[in-house]
């Protein structure tokens, strides 16, 4: 397989997202929606409420005639009847007349406004309204929660539970929601082992791929793994059949495309449209990306630093876009420097993982460049990136950091 030149990160990230779209909606119960994505705008099909309600208990009135109410000077109405909440056959407010209205029933026709029943005392057939009560007076106007033909969610927002009330209310009982996509994410090499099983000398156990699939899940996608042993037929298989279930292929390790690394081998075999492999960037420069069947396949470095670095910086953009979010990657906040950082290679874009300390606004940023790689992923709340063209970050120095956390 021919080398292919590295290429800058900018032109990478570029390149993901123009090769990727959002998988197609899929419509689901409204009960069964909250935090999913809507994929469109949503509007009413209903008016919520659908009639002028009463917001109290109390008595439905002409507003004019209780004008001058007070508890010196009471007006006197005859009672006509009363009404319920769900009830359509609620008398007429006549002239002179009052009908006894519960929470959330219809105003009767005739009527404006609704006197709490504190302030209006029956004797017999009779009301004493003791308090004025304005036009609209304790009434919820009808469409005043949701008006029919108003967008009530747009496209690429959450559902939380306060919007599925919202939808409910609005008439709906399904909605379109972004699919979650199904992320297959295969460890080869032979001295990979799944976690559970015994440890021979010699072997270490899929630490990046239970920390990929971590970020699937996180992200609230449906991630599915396996380890597959670092053979050519083997490999083939495998990437076959992960990737006839899923929307996506990320593979750990076997990257670099030596006589050992089968992983990128195995894709051109398989005919993949490669779109690029190698990026200028550290650590995670064996990041590949391309297309099989369709579906985005990212190639990570087995290195655990290379490999987050390659996945954060790739291929989470790149399934953010197949999720529908308007995200296009991690998000970001400004911090500042306690040490200087210095690039490897003035042509590359160095990451550094830190740690964040001090105020909310605009921490301190702390490298982490202790003994234990893992450690310091594990430790860490932020990179930093030392652009291409860019020797050195000066201490002090206020820069955009990407968060972890």
């Amino acid at each position: 397989m021919s080398k292919q030149p590295a290429i800058g990160l900018d032109e990478a990230l570029a390149l993901t997202l123009r090769h990727i779209g959002p998988l197609p909606p899929e419509s689901i119960d409204l009960d069964r929606a909250v935090d999913r994505v809507a994929a469109e705008d949503l509007r009413a099909r209903a008016d919520s409420p659908s009639v002028h309600a009463s917001l109290k208990d109390g008595y439905a009135v002409r507003s004019l005639e209780v004008a001058a109410a007070s508890s010196l000077h009471p007006v006197c109405l005859t009672l006509a009847g009363s009404a319920a909440a769900g009830a359509d056959n609620a008398p007429q407010v006549a002239p002179g007349t009052t009908v006894r209205v519960l929470t959330g029933a219809r105003l009767p026709a005739g009527a404006d406004a609704v006197v709490a029943e504190e302030f209006a005392t029956p004797d017999g057939p009779m009301v004493r309204v003791t308090n004025v009560a304005e036009p609209g007076r304790n009434v919820m106007a009808r469409g005043s929660d949701v008006t029919a033909g108003n967008r009530v969610v747009r496209a690429g927002e959450r559902l939380t539970p306060g919007r599925i009330g919202l939808l409910a209310a609005a008439g709906y009982d399904r909605v379109a929601v972004v699919r979650r996509p199904v992320v297959a994410i295969a460890a080869t090499g032979d001295e990979v082992v799944a976690p559970g099983r015994p440890l021979a000398e010699g072997k270490l156990y899929a630490s990046n791929l239970f920390m990929l699939t971590a970020w699937c899940r996180r992200l609230g996608m449906i991630a599915r793994t396996a380890v597959i042993a670092d053979e050519g037929e083997a490999i083939r298989r495998g990437l076959q059949t992960m990737l006839a279930e899923a929307d996506a292929l990320v593979t750990s390790g076997g990257a670099w495309g030596s006589e050992r690394d089968l992983v990128a081998q195995v894709l051109a075999q398989l005919g993949w449209q490669r779109v690029f492999h190698r990026v200028r960037m550290g650590p995670g420069k064996a990041v590949g990306f391309g297309l099989l069947a369709g579906k985005p396949v990212f190639i990570l470095p087995g290195g655990p630093p290379s490999n987050l670095m390659a996945f954060l910086q790739i291929a989470l953009p790149g399934l953010l876009r197949l999720a529908a979010s308007p995200s296009a990657g991690l998000p970001t906040t400004q911090v500042r420097l306690t040490q200087d950082l210095t690039g490897r290679q003035l042509e590359w874009t160095q990451f550094v993982f830190g740690s964040l300390a001090g105020p909310s606004e605009s921490p301190d940023f702390v490298p982490l460049r202790g003994a234990s790689r893992l450690a310091d992923m594990a430790g860490a709340a932020a990179v930093v990136a030392i652009p291409e063209g860019q020797a050195r970050l000066t201490a002090g120095t206020l820069v955009r950091a990407q968060l972890l956390n």
